[in-house]
């Protein structure tokens, strides 16, 4: 199977992780430009948010990534958590999510969904969760 990785950047080390065992078991999978930078954009130290803003708008990250997403089969959102908030999905990863949804894609989570304000959107969309078993993936 194609999928796409997503979710926060802050997470880019589990999906090179994941990728790598994704690809072991078979499948195809693509990851957010930028995953292979050490640090990606958004965790580098001192980066002012109009620097992040700028480099998302000149590197063209959101509409990249959707392109990922219509390009494969499923998405597998890693949602570990962050910010306090288990299973967190920022509003980045929710927009993927919402994308995915509408092409018709498989939606996987790691974990389940977190208490957010968009939480009931979340749930309307019938993610699989795999409770981080990627052998769940099919």
């Amino acid at each position: 199977m194609k999928i796409t990785i997503c979710g926060s950047m802050s997470f880019y080390k589990e999906m090179r992780s994941v990728k790598k065992v994704l690809e072991q078991h078979g499948h195809i999978v693509l990851v957010p430009l930028g995953t292979d930078e050490e640090p990606p954009i958004e965790g580098r130290p001192g980066i002012t948010k109009g620097e992040l803003i700028a480099a998302k708008i000149e590197c063209d990250f959101i509409r990249r990534h959707f392109k990922n997403i219509e390009n494969s089969e499923a998405i597998l959102i890693l949602n570990y958590h962050k910010k306090g908030i288990e299973g967190y999905i920022g509003g980045n990863t929710f927009l993927e999510m919402g994308y995915a949804f509408g092409l018709g894609r498989k939606i996987f989570t790691s974990y389940p969904l977190p208490t957010m304000d968009y939480e009931a959107e979340m749930h309307a969309m019938q993610p699989i969760v795999i409770h981080g078993d990627l052998t769940k993936i099919e």
